[in-house]
């Protein structure tokens, strides 16, 4: 499966047309550092055939994936949980701190990969410029123009990632309005028998940290579904 995503990741390109002010993130084109630190972690977790079940959030950000080319983990995520070298500039992102701490409390991240693939339903990423001239992350769905112009891309990228051994029974999706995209999409093509929504970790880190063990919680429970 490593070599499958791999090859999946080398050969993202965006072809759409973009509304005016958006720009796609494409780590693994713009940083050689990210496919190559992306290629080690696949590597590690992923030298098997084993399936697994596909975990979908929204689109990468600046300082998680949008860095390292691996989905919610930021640079000390990779290098402390996941024993991946990382020569450049650190960085922290929220949703990967509440993503590990929930990976720990399932087992580890070899036990938790070894079942499970996350990346997004967009899996490259989108930004903008605010009011500020201050350089920001938008999400696929932020606009009826960009989610129209996005679409051919996302239904060919879910295609090609369920095609690497996913397991089509059960699927996850991470944030509510996120899952609204994705279960009409599902209606039409098909890609899962069925889709177990959780609340985005950026939501739970930014309005919900108090409840961060009651969430992760959820999260087992939900992922125990996936042994079911």
């Amino acid at each position: 499966m490593a070599e499958k995503i791999i090859r999946f990741n080398r050969n993202l390109h965006f072809e759409g047309n973009l509304p005016e002010g958006i720009s796609v993130m494409n780590p693994y084109r713009e940083s050689p550092e990210a496919l190559d630190v992306s290629s080690r972690f696949f590597r590690k977790f992923y030298e098997d055939t084993r399936p697994r079940h596909i975990i979908l959030g929204i689109n990468p950000g600046r300082f998680g994936s949008g860095v390292t080319g691996v989905a919610f983990t930021d640079t000390k995520r990779l290098r402390q949980v996941c024993g991946i070298p990382f020569e450049g500039k650190e960085t922290h992102e929220p949703s990967s701190v509440f993503v590990y701490k929930m990976i720990e409390a399932f087992g580890g991240a070899e036990a938790f990969y070894g079942k499970f693939y996350i990346n997004s339903v967009c899996p490259l990423g989108f930004t903008t410029t605010n009011a500020r001239g201050k350089e920001v992350n938008a999400n696929y769905y932020d606009t009826p123009e960009l989610q129209e112009a996005a679409l051919p891309f996302i239904r060919k990228s879910i295609g090609a990632q369920l095609a690497f051994g996913m397991n089509r029974k059960l699927g996850f999706c991470f944030g509510v309005r996120n899952e609204t995209f994705l279960k009409k999409l599902n209606k039409q093509h098909h890609f899962f028998e069925r889709i177990i929504t959780l609340e985005h970790p950026r939501y739970i880190v930014q309005y919900k940290s108090a409840s961060r063990e009651v969430y992760i919680q959820k999260y087992l429970e939900a992922f125990a579904e996936a042994e079911k």
